[in-house]
């Protein structure tokens, strides 16, 4: 139900339950903690790609017939462990992740989606926060992040109506990075991973963290942030490494041109 493919310091996480809409069972739950954490400490992987399989869905969030059937199993959507959050278990990871979504990302599967740090839509993709109808309260904290990635207003209009939103109203809101056709997902996707795996990765995970990290902060306590770990940092930079940096730098704009 979770495959995960290698190669060039590239991950690819495949949610791999499409006759299920990759809806996410307590089992494949536990599956993705297992990979996010494995592929965190893996030395040979430096980008990590999470998708769904098939066209339909990246996610259709919690397996609603699971919760259902099985008594206790709406604690699923409050759980505070990585092993039953998923939102907690990309979040673990300190290496980009990136969102390939190929389809429908919905309710906790929007709260996934929104977990990635940076998102690439299918043309079939689409988003909605249909917590509300279901009749319960989202856990997994696209409440606050949805309104402070699209604002208040975009934000109270998706979650208050159920309404889908399409891949391009996403890209042009700001919530996706861009659209491209089905066939080109994933290799835009790897292409983006494979230029982000070409920078060290202590370099990429000490840059994450810190957008994280005053993401969640006030601005003035945000450059307070930056500036106290750039300057931890900056000190153990020699002059040797910046001109390696550099002519490195001056080599890539040349192939890029």
């Amino acid at each position: 139900m979770l495959l995960v493919e290698k190669q060039d310091g590239v991950a690819v996480v495949t949610l791999n339950r499409p006759e299920a809409m990759n809806a996410l069972s307590k089992a494949l739950r536990s599956a993705l903690y297992k990979a996010m954490v494995a592929l965190d400490a893996d030395p040979e992987v430096s980008v990590v790609i999470l998708t769904g399989a098939g066209e339909r869905a990246f996610t259709a969030g919690l397996d609603l017939k699971e919760l259902g059937s099985e008594p206790g199993a709406m604690g699923a959507a409050n759980a505070e462990g990585a092993d039953e959050n998923p939102v907690k278990a990309i979040e673990l990871c300190t290496k980009p992740v990136i969102g390939a979504i190929n389809g429908v990302a919905i309710t906790g599967g929007f709260e996934v989606a929104l977990a990635c740090d940076v998102l690439i839509a299918s043309e079939n993709a689409r988003f909605a926060d249909t917590h509300a109808r279901v009749g319960i309260m989202p856990g997994w904290g696209l409440s606050q992040k949805l309104s402070r990635l699209i604002g208040l207003y975009r934000a109270k209009e998706l979650s208050l109506t159920g309404n889908f939103l399409d891949a391009q109203t996403a890209c042009d809101w700001g919530l996706v990075n861009r659209v491209v056709p089905a066939a080109d997902l994933l290799p835009v996707a790897k292409k983006l991973a494979a230029d982000m795996a070409t920078i060290p990765v202590e370099t990429l995970t000490l840059y994450k963290r810190i957008i994280d990290d005053g993401f969640a902060e006030s601005f003035g306590d945000s450059l307070k942030l930056e500036h106290a770990r750039s300057t931890a940092n900056n000190r153990t930079v020699t002059p040797e490494a910046v001109e390696a940096r550099r002519l490195g730098i001056l080599a890539r704009a040349r192939t890029q041109n």
